[in-house]
């Protein structure tokens, strides 16, 4: 039994048999889409009969780091339980490795994730008639378009912005560089910022190439950056708990919702995970761009 096969067969099921509209048969097949996606990463040559509880556990590990919701990944276990629960049903495999899988429950709690609406409403609230406000709008859609960590967000350099190509050149953990994808409206956000910019009044001759300064034309402090987000979800009521962290599971969990494949963001994110290492590293540039023009929703 191959994947393409049960596949096909498993969506006549859900159409047939289920009566399920075309909407949630997409949205299971999404889901099984990438544990293969995973699988095929990690180069498991196995087929469905041959997965076990194993591999679907440390698929949902995987899936809980990149920064999937706990609502989205209690659908997707739900899907994934589906299709196995019909391998059983129809004799072609003799145990369910999903059996006892339940819902999310791995690792640590995740930070709260922000819809696109409310980041939209994080941003409306910045007062763009303050000296710090361009600034701070260009802040948050890096930290959204890009998926930044706060230390690689306050020591960006302006000689590491690509714009007219749509990358930015990051330094991440252990001093590791990467090239990251940035979407239209961030872009155009730092082109503002960097206008806004000119009118400081001094800059530190050691700051003078990092992007975002306080008004004392130095850099800012990762503090500082909290304090921003934390009074802007102030400002607006936002009912969650958030930091600048949130804005980065923002980005990977909308990502991966709309149907972004899961080795490119791995790879925009920077992570090493034990379950992944060597097989993020040689990934087309142009195929991470790709990812985040087609599903980003900052990328119009």
């Amino acid at each position: 039994m191959n994947w393409e096969d049960s596949l096909r067969d498993f969506q006549y099921f859900l159409r047939l048999e289920k009566s399920l509209s075309e909407n949630s048969v997409e949205a299971y097949s999404a889901d099984l889409k990438k544990l293969l996606q995973f699988l095929d990463n990690r180069k498991l040559d196995v087929r469905p009969e041959q997965i076990t509880s194993s591999h679907l556990d440390d698929f949902l590990k995987f899936i809980n780091e990149l920064g999937m919701s706990p609502r989205s990944q209690a659908r997707l276990i739900s899907g994934l339980k589906a299709y196995f629960k019909y391998l059983l049903m129809e004799d072609l495999i003799l145990e369910d490795p999903s059996a006892l899988i339940e819902g999310p429950r791995i690792g640590k709690k995740l930070p709260e994730v922000l819809s696109v609406e409310e980041i939209d409403s994080l941003i409306d609230a910045i007062d763009l008639s303050k000296p710090e406000g361009h600034r701070n709008k260009a802040i948050i859609e890096v930290l959204y378009s890009c998926g930044l960590r706060v230390s690689e967000l306050i020591n960006l350099r302006i000689s590491d912005m690509y714009l007219d190509k749509s990358y930015i050149k990051v330094k991440g953990k252990g001093e590791k560089e990467r090239l990251i994808p940035i979407g239209n409206r961030a872009i155009i956000e730092i082109r503002n910022y960097l206008q806004s910019r000119k009118l400081l009044a001094f800059i530190d001759n050691k700051f003078e190439n990092v992007l975002f300064l306080n008004r004392r034309g130095k850099g800012l402090t990762r503090v500082m950056i909290f304090t921003i987000i934390k009074q802007l979800a102030e400002k607006i009521n936002i009912p969650k708990t958030i930091s600048p962290h949130t804005l980065r599971h923002s980005f990977a969990t909308h990502l991966i919702e709309g149907g972004a494949d899961l080795r490119a963001v791995q790879e925009m994110l920077g992570h090493e995970s034990i379950l992944t290492t060597e097989i993020y590293t040689h990934i087309d540039r142009e195929y991470l761009r790709d990812t985040i023009m087609s599903f980003h929703p900052r990328s119009e």
